[in-house]
Protein backbone atom coordinates (compact mmCIF):
# COMPACT_ATOMS: atom_id res chain seq x y z
CA UNK A 1 0.00 0.00 0.00
CA UNK A 2 1.09 3.58 -0.85
CA UNK A 3 1.85 6.09 1.98
CA UNK A 4 0.91 9.28 0.70
CA UNK A 5 2.03 13.10 2.05
CA UNK A 6 0.16 16.19 1.97
CA UNK A 7 1.72 19.31 0.05
CA UNK A 8 -0.24 22.98 0.94
CA UNK A 9 0.88 26.26 -0.48
CA UNK A 10 -0.91 29.32 0.34
CA UNK A 11 -2.02 32.48 -1.30
CA UNK A 12 -3.27 35.26 1.26
CA UNK A 13 -4.49 38.41 0.14
CA UNK A 14 -4.22 40.99 3.13
CA UNK A 15 -5.83 44.43 2.42
CA UNK A 16 -3.18 46.85 3.33
CA UNK A 17 -4.57 50.21 6.09
CA UNK A 18 -4.82 53.20 4.04
CA UNK A 19 -6.70 56.47 3.92
CA UNK A 20 -6.96 56.41 -0.14
CA UNK A 21 -7.03 53.30 -2.70
CA UNK A 22 -3.72 51.90 -4.15
CA UNK A 23 -4.74 54.15 -7.54
CA UNK A 24 -6.55 57.02 -6.92
CA UNK A 25 -7.40 59.38 -4.07
CA UNK A 26 -11.00 58.19 -2.77
CA UNK A 27 -11.16 56.97 0.35
CA UNK A 28 -11.08 53.20 1.37
CA UNK A 29 -12.47 51.39 4.16
CA UNK A 30 -15.84 49.41 5.50
CA UNK A 31 -18.85 49.32 6.10
CA UNK A 32 -19.97 52.16 4.03
CA UNK A 33 -23.49 52.62 2.36
CA UNK A 34 -22.51 50.71 -0.93
CA UNK A 35 -20.69 52.34 -3.99
CA UNK A 36 -19.91 55.62 -1.75
CA UNK A 37 -16.59 55.00 -2.34
CA UNK A 38 -16.10 55.28 -5.85
CA UNK A 39 -15.06 57.63 -8.06
CA UNK A 40 -14.26 57.71 -12.24
CA UNK A 41 -10.89 56.04 -11.55
CA UNK A 42 -12.39 53.17 -9.62
CA UNK A 43 -15.33 52.39 -11.67
CA UNK A 44 -13.31 52.46 -15.17
CA UNK A 45 -14.63 55.78 -16.56
CA UNK A 46 -13.17 56.73 -20.11
CA UNK A 47 -10.39 58.67 -19.82
CA UNK A 48 -9.32 58.09 -16.63
CA UNK A 49 -5.59 57.37 -15.42
CA UNK A 50 -3.90 55.74 -12.13
CA UNK A 51 -1.86 57.21 -9.92
CA UNK A 52 0.19 55.30 -7.28
CA UNK A 53 -0.19 55.62 -3.28
CA UNK A 54 3.36 55.50 -2.33
CA UNK A 55 1.91 54.79 1.31
CA UNK A 56 0.67 51.36 -0.14
CA UNK A 57 4.22 51.09 -1.34
CA UNK A 58 5.57 51.69 2.16
CA UNK A 59 3.54 49.35 3.48
CA UNK A 60 4.36 46.35 0.98
CA UNK A 61 8.00 47.49 1.36
CA UNK A 62 7.60 47.05 5.21
CA UNK A 63 5.70 43.88 5.20
CA UNK A 64 9.15 42.67 3.10
CA UNK A 65 11.56 43.77 5.20
CA UNK A 66 9.45 41.77 8.62
CA UNK A 67 9.43 38.46 6.75
CA UNK A 68 13.11 38.52 5.56
CA UNK A 69 12.46 39.41 1.83
CA UNK A 70 14.51 40.86 -0.82
CA UNK A 71 13.25 43.87 -2.01
CA UNK A 72 13.45 44.13 -5.32
CA UNK A 73 15.05 47.65 -6.58
CA UNK A 74 12.78 48.08 -9.98
CA UNK A 75 9.23 46.53 -9.55
CA UNK A 76 6.55 47.34 -12.49
CA UNK A 77 2.51 46.86 -12.80
CA UNK A 78 0.95 44.50 -15.07
CA UNK A 79 -2.79 43.83 -16.47
CA UNK A 80 -4.32 40.67 -15.60
CA UNK A 81 -7.23 40.06 -17.54
CA UNK A 82 -10.60 38.68 -16.44
CA UNK A 83 -14.40 39.12 -17.01
CA UNK A 84 -16.01 39.45 -14.29
CA UNK A 85 -18.52 41.78 -12.63
CA UNK A 86 -16.43 42.84 -9.57
CA UNK A 87 -13.37 43.96 -11.45
CA UNK A 88 -15.11 47.16 -13.20
CA UNK A 89 -12.28 47.52 -15.90
CA UNK A 90 -12.07 44.14 -16.96
CA UNK A 91 -8.73 43.69 -15.95
CA UNK A 92 -6.80 43.76 -12.50
CA UNK A 93 -3.60 46.24 -12.11
CA UNK A 94 -1.25 43.64 -10.39
CA UNK A 95 2.33 42.51 -10.24
CA UNK A 96 3.25 40.07 -12.62
CA UNK A 97 7.17 39.20 -13.39
CA UNK A 98 8.40 41.73 -11.50
CA UNK A 99 6.76 42.21 -7.72
CA UNK A 100 8.62 44.18 -4.94
CA UNK A 101 9.33 41.72 -2.57
CA UNK A 102 11.03 38.37 -3.05
CA UNK A 103 12.06 35.12 -0.86
CA UNK A 104 11.81 35.63 2.71
CA UNK A 105 9.83 33.32 5.34
CA UNK A 106 7.22 32.96 7.82
CA UNK A 107 8.13 31.42 11.34
CA UNK A 108 5.69 29.72 12.30
CA UNK A 109 4.73 27.54 16.57
CA UNK A 110 3.42 23.99 15.91
CA UNK A 111 1.16 22.90 19.41
CA UNK A 112 3.83 21.59 21.68
CA UNK A 113 3.63 18.14 23.69
CA UNK A 114 2.86 19.86 26.87
CA UNK A 115 0.75 23.08 27.95
CA UNK A 116 3.33 24.82 29.18
CA UNK A 117 5.87 24.56 26.56
CA UNK A 118 6.61 26.11 23.33
CA UNK A 119 5.99 24.28 20.44
CA UNK A 120 7.81 23.46 17.39
CA UNK A 121 9.43 26.25 15.62
CA UNK A 122 9.96 26.26 12.01
CA UNK A 123 10.38 28.87 9.11
CA UNK A 124 7.94 28.42 5.64
CA UNK A 125 9.28 30.13 2.83
CA UNK A 126 7.86 32.55 0.75
CA UNK A 127 7.91 32.56 -2.94
CA UNK A 128 7.43 36.39 -3.59
CA UNK A 129 4.64 39.25 -2.28
CA UNK A 130 2.85 41.61 -4.48
CA UNK A 131 0.47 44.80 -4.62
CA UNK A 132 -2.93 44.65 -6.89
CA UNK A 133 -5.84 46.65 -6.21
CA UNK A 134 -8.90 44.51 -4.83
CA UNK A 135 -11.51 44.12 -6.33
CA UNK A 136 -15.55 45.17 -5.74
CA UNK A 137 -17.89 42.62 -3.37
CA UNK A 138 -20.95 40.46 -5.29
CA UNK A 139 -23.85 40.15 -2.84
CA UNK A 140 -26.03 37.20 -4.45
CA UNK A 141 -29.93 37.51 -3.28
CA UNK A 142 -33.13 35.04 -4.06
CA UNK A 143 -33.29 36.47 -7.71
CA UNK A 144 -30.61 38.86 -8.30
CA UNK A 145 -26.73 39.39 -7.47
CA UNK A 146 -26.04 43.14 -6.83
CA UNK A 147 -22.29 44.56 -7.18
CA UNK A 148 -20.51 46.81 -4.31
CA UNK A 149 -17.70 49.00 -5.66
CA UNK A 150 -16.33 50.28 -2.38
CA UNK A 151 -13.67 47.91 -2.11
CA UNK A 152 -12.80 47.74 -5.69
CA UNK A 153 -9.08 49.61 -6.02
CA UNK A 154 -8.07 48.73 -2.37
CA UNK A 155 -4.47 47.99 -1.89
CA UNK A 156 -4.05 44.61 -1.66
CA UNK A 157 -0.99 42.51 -0.66
CA UNK A 158 -0.75 39.08 -1.66
CA UNK A 159 1.83 36.87 -0.15
CA UNK A 160 2.66 33.54 -1.99
CA UNK A 161 4.43 30.72 -0.49
CA UNK A 162 6.33 27.79 -1.23
CA UNK A 163 4.92 24.55 -1.68
CA UNK A 164 6.15 23.46 1.94
CA UNK A 165 3.26 22.51 4.29
CA UNK A 166 2.56 19.37 4.78
CA UNK A 167 -0.45 19.64 7.39
CA UNK A 168 -3.84 21.80 8.16
CA UNK A 169 -2.09 22.62 11.44
CA UNK A 170 1.07 24.05 9.71
CA UNK A 171 -1.36 26.24 7.69
CA UNK A 172 -3.22 27.36 10.37
CA UNK A 173 0.09 28.33 12.34
CA UNK A 174 1.18 30.34 8.95
CA UNK A 175 -1.72 31.80 8.63
CA UNK A 176 -1.67 33.11 12.52
CA UNK A 177 1.79 33.99 12.12
CA UNK A 178 0.92 36.36 8.95
CA UNK A 179 -2.38 37.70 11.05
CA UNK A 180 0.12 38.68 14.34
CA UNK A 181 3.12 40.41 12.16
CA UNK A 182 0.83 42.48 9.97
CA UNK A 183 -1.26 43.64 12.85
CA UNK A 184 2.10 44.30 14.63
CA UNK A 185 3.48 46.37 12.24
CA UNK A 186 0.44 48.40 11.58
CA UNK A 187 -0.12 47.38 8.27
CA UNK A 188 -3.54 45.71 8.10
CA UNK A 189 -5.97 44.78 11.05
CA UNK A 190 -6.48 41.63 9.27
CA UNK A 191 -10.03 41.01 10.16
CA UNK A 192 -11.07 38.14 8.13
CA UNK A 193 -15.09 39.09 8.72
CA UNK A 194 -14.14 42.24 7.15
CA UNK A 195 -12.42 40.79 3.95
CA UNK A 196 -9.15 42.37 5.53
CA UNK A 197 -7.28 39.02 5.13
CA UNK A 198 -8.43 35.67 2.79
CA UNK A 199 -6.54 33.03 2.09
CA UNK A 200 -6.86 30.30 -1.38
CA UNK A 201 -5.22 26.67 -0.64
CA UNK A 202 -3.36 24.90 -3.30
CA UNK A 203 -3.40 21.11 -2.07
CA UNK A 204 -1.89 18.16 -3.58
CA UNK A 205 -0.94 14.90 -2.41
CA UNK A 206 2.19 12.45 -3.52
CA UNK A 207 3.91 9.20 -2.61
CA UNK A 208 5.98 9.46 0.30
CA UNK A 209 9.62 10.37 -1.12
CA UNK A 210 8.20 11.86 -4.20
CA UNK A 211 9.72 14.69 -5.34
CA UNK A 212 7.28 15.99 -8.05
CA UNK A 213 4.23 17.85 -6.74
CA UNK A 214 1.10 16.04 -7.78
CA UNK A 215 -2.15 17.52 -9.12
CA UNK A 216 -2.85 21.25 -7.69
CA UNK A 217 -6.53 21.53 -6.28
CA UNK A 218 -7.06 25.30 -5.42
CA UNK A 219 -9.91 25.57 -2.35
CA UNK A 220 -11.42 29.16 -2.23
CA UNK A 221 -13.69 30.75 0.39
CA UNK A 222 -11.46 29.84 3.45
CA UNK A 223 -13.62 33.04 5.14
CA UNK A 224 -11.62 31.97 8.69
CA UNK A 225 -8.52 30.86 9.63
CA UNK A 226 -10.26 27.63 11.15
CA UNK A 227 -12.32 26.83 7.79
CA UNK A 228 -8.78 26.90 6.43
CA UNK A 229 -7.31 24.89 8.95
CA UNK A 230 -10.65 22.39 8.31
CA UNK A 231 -10.66 22.71 4.26
CA UNK A 232 -7.66 21.48 4.25
CA UNK A 233 -7.97 18.68 6.30
CA UNK A 234 -11.05 17.56 4.31
CA UNK A 235 -9.60 17.99 0.69
CA UNK A 236 -6.65 16.19 2.30
CA UNK A 237 -9.04 12.99 2.82
CA UNK A 238 -11.24 13.66 -0.37
CA UNK A 239 -7.85 13.75 -2.78
CA UNK A 240 -6.81 10.25 -0.74
CA UNK A 241 -10.42 8.50 -0.82
CA UNK A 242 -10.32 9.36 -4.94
CA UNK A 243 -6.79 7.99 -5.56
CA UNK A 244 -8.14 4.86 -3.30
CA UNK A 245 -11.12 4.29 -5.26
CA UNK A 246 -8.95 4.17 -8.19
CA UNK A 247 -9.77 7.49 -9.57
CA UNK A 248 -7.93 10.36 -10.98
CA UNK A 249 -7.69 13.93 -9.36
CA UNK A 250 -8.14 16.96 -11.96
CA UNK A 251 -6.57 20.20 -11.58
CA UNK A 252 -9.66 22.29 -10.25
CA UNK A 253 -10.67 25.33 -8.08
CA UNK A 254 -12.93 24.08 -5.71
CA UNK A 255 -15.45 25.94 -3.57
CA UNK A 256 -15.81 25.11 0.47
CA UNK A 257 -18.60 25.33 2.89
CA UNK A 258 -17.12 25.78 6.20
CA UNK A 259 -20.68 25.26 7.96
CA UNK A 260 -21.67 22.22 5.77
CA UNK A 261 -17.80 20.96 6.00
CA UNK A 262 -18.24 19.85 1.72
CA UNK A 263 -16.63 20.99 -1.22
CA UNK A 264 -17.51 21.02 -4.74
CA UNK A 265 -15.86 22.24 -7.91
CA UNK A 266 -16.31 25.56 -9.27
CA UNK A 267 -14.55 25.78 -12.42
CA UNK A 268 -11.15 23.76 -14.07
CA UNK A 269 -8.07 26.07 -13.06
CA UNK A 270 -7.07 28.74 -14.86
CA UNK A 271 -3.07 28.89 -15.75
CA UNK A 272 -1.35 31.81 -15.89
CA UNK A 273 -0.93 32.40 -19.57
CA UNK A 274 -5.08 32.46 -19.66
CA UNK A 275 -5.10 36.14 -18.09
CA UNK A 276 -3.14 37.56 -20.83
CA UNK A 277 -0.74 39.48 -18.76
CA UNK A 278 1.10 42.82 -19.87
CA UNK A 279 2.77 45.57 -18.80
CA UNK A 280 0.39 48.31 -17.60
CA UNK A 281 0.62 51.24 -20.34
CA UNK A 282 -0.39 53.94 -17.57
CA UNK A 283 2.20 53.02 -15.26
CA UNK A 284 5.90 53.54 -14.76
CA UNK A 285 8.05 51.56 -13.03
CA UNK A 286 8.98 51.56 -9.18
CA UNK A 287 12.27 52.19 -8.28
CA UNK A 288 13.04 51.37 -4.69
CA UNK A 289 16.13 52.75 -3.18
CA UNK A 290 18.68 52.20 -0.12
CA UNK A 291 17.30 55.14 1.45
CA UNK A 292 13.75 54.33 0.98
CA UNK A 293 14.41 51.35 2.58
CA UNK A 294 16.10 51.81 5.93
CA UNK A 295 13.57 54.52 6.29
CA UNK A 296 11.00 51.86 6.81
CA UNK A 297 13.52 49.54 8.10
CA UNK A 298 13.48 51.83 11.07
CA UNK A 299 9.72 51.43 11.50
CA UNK A 300 10.08 48.36 11.64
CA UNK A 301 8.43 46.73 14.83
CA UNK A 302 9.78 43.80 16.98
CA UNK A 303 8.40 40.57 15.66
CA UNK A 304 5.71 38.70 17.56
CA UNK A 305 8.20 35.76 18.40
CA UNK A 306 11.04 37.89 19.02
CA UNK A 307 9.22 39.17 21.30
CA UNK A 308 7.39 36.46 23.55
CA UNK A 309 11.39 35.04 23.73
CA UNK A 310 12.45 38.38 25.13
CA UNK A 311 9.54 38.60 27.24
CA UNK A 312 10.26 34.42 28.76
CA UNK A 313 14.54 35.70 28.93
CA UNK A 314 13.60 39.15 30.59
CA UNK A 315 10.58 38.65 32.91
CA UNK A 316 10.75 35.28 33.79
CA UNK A 317 7.63 34.35 32.91
CA UNK A 318 5.72 31.18 31.70
CA UNK A 319 5.24 29.97 27.81
CA UNK A 320 1.42 30.39 28.73
CA UNK A 321 1.00 33.78 30.00
CA UNK A 322 3.11 34.87 26.97
CA UNK A 323 0.99 32.84 24.80
CA UNK A 324 -1.89 35.11 25.56
CA UNK A 325 -0.19 38.33 25.85
CA UNK A 326 1.58 37.85 22.08
CA UNK A 327 -1.03 38.01 19.69
CA UNK A 328 -2.27 41.68 20.92
CA UNK A 329 0.74 43.98 20.93
CA UNK A 330 -1.12 46.48 22.41
CA UNK A 331 -1.67 43.97 25.35
CA UNK A 332 1.61 42.83 25.70
CA UNK A 333 3.07 46.51 25.46
CA UNK A 334 0.73 46.99 28.37
CA UNK A 335 2.12 44.10 30.65
CA UNK A 336 5.69 45.67 30.31
CA UNK A 337 4.74 49.02 31.09
CA UNK A 338 3.26 47.73 34.18
CA UNK A 339 5.80 45.27 35.06
CA UNK A 340 8.38 48.08 35.21
CA UNK A 341 6.54 49.54 37.35
CA UNK A 342 5.70 46.86 39.56
CA UNK A 343 9.20 46.03 40.24
CA UNK A 344 11.34 43.31 40.10
CA UNK A 345 9.89 39.76 41.31
CA UNK A 346 6.69 40.48 40.16
CA UNK A 347 6.26 39.96 36.30
CA UNK A 348 4.70 36.60 37.16
CA UNK A 349 2.01 38.37 39.48
CA UNK A 350 1.38 41.53 36.36
CA UNK A 351 0.92 38.82 33.76
CA UNK A 352 -1.85 36.68 35.75
CA UNK A 353 -3.41 39.72 36.75
CA UNK A 354 -3.59 40.73 32.97
CA UNK A 355 -4.37 37.58 31.50
CA UNK A 356 -6.72 35.75 34.06
CA UNK A 357 -8.69 39.32 35.43
CA UNK A 358 -8.36 41.99 33.23
CA UNK A 359 -9.15 40.01 30.44
CA UNK A 360 -11.84 38.46 31.93
CA UNK A 361 -13.42 41.85 32.96
CA UNK A 362 -12.68 43.11 28.53
CA UNK A 363 -14.67 40.12 27.86
CA UNK A 364 -17.52 40.46 29.66
CA UNK A 365 -17.87 44.13 29.15
CA UNK A 366 -16.96 43.24 25.44
CA UNK A 367 -14.53 46.07 25.45
CA UNK A 368 -11.21 46.61 23.94
CA UNK A 369 -7.77 46.77 26.07
CA UNK A 370 -7.88 50.95 24.48
CA UNK A 371 -11.37 51.24 26.61
CA UNK A 372 -10.24 49.92 29.88
CA UNK A 373 -9.86 52.40 32.68
CA UNK A 374 -7.48 50.47 34.40
CA UNK A 375 -4.00 52.35 33.78
CA UNK A 376 -0.23 50.35 33.76
CA UNK A 377 0.53 52.41 37.13
CA UNK A 378 -2.35 51.55 39.18
CA UNK A 379 -2.34 47.94 38.26
CA UNK A 380 1.17 47.96 39.36
CA UNK A 381 0.49 49.99 42.02
CA UNK A 382 -2.53 47.20 43.26
CA UNK A 383 0.49 44.34 42.98
CA UNK A 384 2.79 45.93 45.18
CA UNK A 385 0.22 46.57 47.94
CA UNK A 386 -0.77 42.71 47.95
CA UNK A 387 3.19 42.17 47.62
CA UNK A 388 3.77 43.94 50.87
CA UNK A 389 0.55 42.84 52.76
CA UNK A 390 -1.31 45.99 52.65
CA UNK A 391 -4.11 44.30 50.95
CA UNK A 392 -5.46 40.61 51.14
CA UNK A 393 -6.14 38.70 47.82
CA UNK A 394 -9.91 38.19 48.89
CA UNK A 395 -9.96 42.11 48.94
CA UNK A 396 -7.36 42.88 46.33
CA UNK A 397 -9.91 41.26 43.93
CA UNK A 398 -12.49 43.80 44.72
CA UNK A 399 -10.11 46.55 44.36
CA UNK A 400 -9.26 45.41 40.50
CA UNK A 401 -13.05 45.03 40.24
CA UNK A 402 -13.63 48.98 41.18
CA UNK A 403 -10.75 49.69 39.59
CA UNK A 404 -12.10 48.68 36.23
CA UNK A 405 -15.79 50.29 36.64
CA UNK A 406 -14.23 53.74 37.83
CA UNK A 407 -10.31 54.54 36.86
CA UNK A 408 -9.63 55.14 40.64
CA UNK A 409 -6.17 54.52 41.96
CA UNK A 410 -6.13 51.37 44.45
CA UNK A 411 -4.95 53.24 47.66
CA UNK A 412 -8.36 55.77 46.94
CA UNK A 413 -10.39 52.90 46.95
CA UNK A 414 -8.90 50.65 49.91
CA UNK A 415 -9.17 53.76 52.13
CA UNK A 416 -12.65 54.82 51.45
CA UNK A 417 -13.88 50.82 51.11
CA UNK A 418 -11.66 50.17 54.37
CA UNK A 419 -10.02 46.89 52.60
CA UNK A 420 -6.42 47.15 53.87
CA UNK A 421 -5.30 44.25 55.76
CA UNK A 422 -5.51 45.55 60.11
CA UNK A 423 -1.94 46.15 61.34
CA UNK A 424 -0.94 42.60 63.36
CA UNK A 425 -0.02 42.95 66.99
CA UNK A 426 3.22 40.88 67.08
CA UNK A 427 3.02 39.51 70.33
CA UNK A 428 -0.82 38.30 69.71
CA UNK A 429 0.10 37.16 65.93
CA UNK A 430 2.69 34.85 67.66
CA UNK A 431 0.34 33.28 70.38
CA UNK A 432 -1.87 32.32 67.56
CA UNK A 433 0.97 31.19 65.56
CA UNK A 434 2.11 28.63 68.34
CA UNK A 435 -1.52 27.51 68.99
CA UNK A 436 -1.61 26.52 65.48
CA UNK A 437 1.69 24.68 66.03
CA UNK A 438 0.36 22.95 69.04
CA UNK A 439 -2.64 21.73 67.66
CA UNK A 440 -1.17 20.20 64.43
CA UNK A 441 1.12 17.83 65.07
CA UNK A 442 1.11 15.86 62.03
CA UNK A 443 1.49 19.21 59.74
CA UNK A 444 4.15 19.96 62.34
CA UNK A 445 6.27 16.44 61.74
CA UNK A 446 5.58 16.31 57.86
CA UNK A 447 7.01 20.28 57.74
CA UNK A 448 10.13 18.88 60.09
CA UNK A 449 10.48 16.03 57.51
CA UNK A 450 10.94 18.56 54.64
CA UNK A 451 7.50 18.87 53.18
CA UNK A 452 7.61 22.73 53.18
CA UNK A 453 4.13 23.08 51.46
CA UNK A 454 2.75 21.55 54.99
CA UNK A 455 3.10 25.30 56.40
CA UNK A 456 0.03 26.13 54.79
CA UNK A 457 -1.90 23.57 57.40
CA UNK A 458 -0.88 26.23 60.23
CA UNK A 459 -1.85 29.16 58.35
CA UNK A 460 -5.86 28.73 58.34
CA UNK A 461 -6.45 29.28 61.76
CA UNK A 462 -4.28 31.71 62.02
CA UNK A 463 -6.16 33.90 60.05
CA UNK A 464 -9.78 32.96 61.38
CA UNK A 465 -8.17 33.82 64.43
CA UNK A 466 -6.99 37.40 62.91
CA UNK A 467 -10.54 37.40 61.35
CA UNK A 468 -8.81 36.99 57.79
CA UNK A 469 -6.93 40.40 57.88
CA UNK A 470 -3.64 39.57 59.49
CA UNK A 471 -0.46 40.44 56.97
CA UNK A 472 0.18 37.17 55.15
CA UNK A 473 3.77 37.96 54.95
CA UNK A 474 4.50 38.47 57.99
CA UNK A 475 1.99 35.42 59.12
CA UNK A 476 4.45 32.99 56.77
CA UNK A 477 7.65 34.80 58.93
CA UNK A 478 6.69 34.18 62.53
CA UNK A 479 5.64 30.61 61.52
CA UNK A 480 8.67 29.51 59.99
CA UNK A 481 10.54 31.18 62.76
CA UNK A 482 8.65 29.05 65.40
CA UNK A 483 8.73 25.93 63.45
CA UNK A 484 12.57 26.37 63.26
CA UNK A 485 12.43 26.14 67.15
CA UNK A 486 9.83 23.50 67.89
Amino acid sequence: MINYEAVIGLEVHVQIKTHSKVFTRVGAGFGHEPNTLTDPVVLALPGTLPVMNKAALDAIIKAGLLLGCDIAPVCKWDRKQYFYPDSPKNYQISQYDQPICLGGSVEIELPGAARNLMGEHKKIPLTRIHLEEDVGKLNHHATDSLVDYNRAGTPLMEIVSEPAMQTAEEAFAYLTSIRNTMIYGGISDCDMEKGQLRCDANISIRPVGEKKLGTKVELKNLNSISYVRDGIAHEIKRQLAVVAAGGKLVQETRDYDGVAGTSQSLRSKEMAHDYRYFPDPDLMPVHVDEGWKAELRRACPELPFDKQRRLIADYQIPYTITSVLIPDRALSNFFEATAQLAGMGRSQAVGNWITNDLLRELGAAKLPLSASKISAANLAALIQLIDAGTLLNAAAKEVFATMFATGEAPVVIVARLGLAAAPTDTGELEAWCRESIAANAKALAEFKSGKDSAINAFKGPIMKAAKGKANPKLVDETLRRLLAEA
